[in-house]
């Protein structure tokens, strides 16, 4: 191993942290399943950073790394629907979304050639919207902050917005793309 593979390193053990993440979370011990999330998520910007700053960056990292948050995202979303702690409608467009794009990718892949995975401001504001909704659900259930309703309802039509936008931002720029290289 060098130097240059630990942003891959921390990548691949954040996809460990998934399973623990769920299964606190069905056992509704929210504030430990939230110290396991924001690890994961410091986990995301140590490995981000590492890559960017001394140039460890690799074709196998750019593809872990968005699957790793999609799946640590998409899986604790399902569970917390599954819990009644958000509305399946907002969970399903999640899930929705995050398909076109992996399914889109992989399409362009075998289709038309390769590419370079980067993410679009709008689709970087997605990823934190959803992050903040998972983490200020945990904390209120961890007994942490006090969630209002309105609130609540605010975080979820927000996350609904920017999921939708990036999501035709996503379809219509990579659409684009496939037409020309045609």
């Amino acid at each position: 191993m060098q130097a240059r593979d630990i942003p891959n390193l921390i990548t691949a053990l954040r996809f460990l942290m998934v399973p623990p993440t769920l299964l606190l979370l069905l056992d509704e011990k929210y504030s430990l399943a939230l110290l396991v999330f924001a690890i994961a998520g410091i986990s995301d910007g140590i490995d981000g950073f590492l890559a960017k700053h001394y140039g460890w960056t690799s074709r196998l990292g750019a593809i872990m790394d968005p699957l790793a948050d999609k799946l640590l995202l998409g899986s604790t979303f399902i569970v917390l629907a599954w819990l009644g702690d958000l509305p399946v409608w907002l969970v399903a467009t999640i899930i929705i979304r995050d398909a076109v794009i992996v399914s889109g990718g992989l399409a362009y892949h075998f289709l038309i050639g390769r590419y370079e995975m980067a993410p679009s401001l709008i689709s970087k504001l997605t990823t934190f919207g959803q992050i903040m909704l998972v983490v200020t659900l945990l904390a209120a259930h961890g007994q942490l902050i006090s969630l209002s309703r309105p609130l609540l309802d605010g975080l979820e039509i927000a996350v609904l917005i920017l999921t939708l936008g990036s999501g035709v931002t996503y379809v219509w720029n990579w659409g684009k793309k496939a037409l020309q290289s045609l």
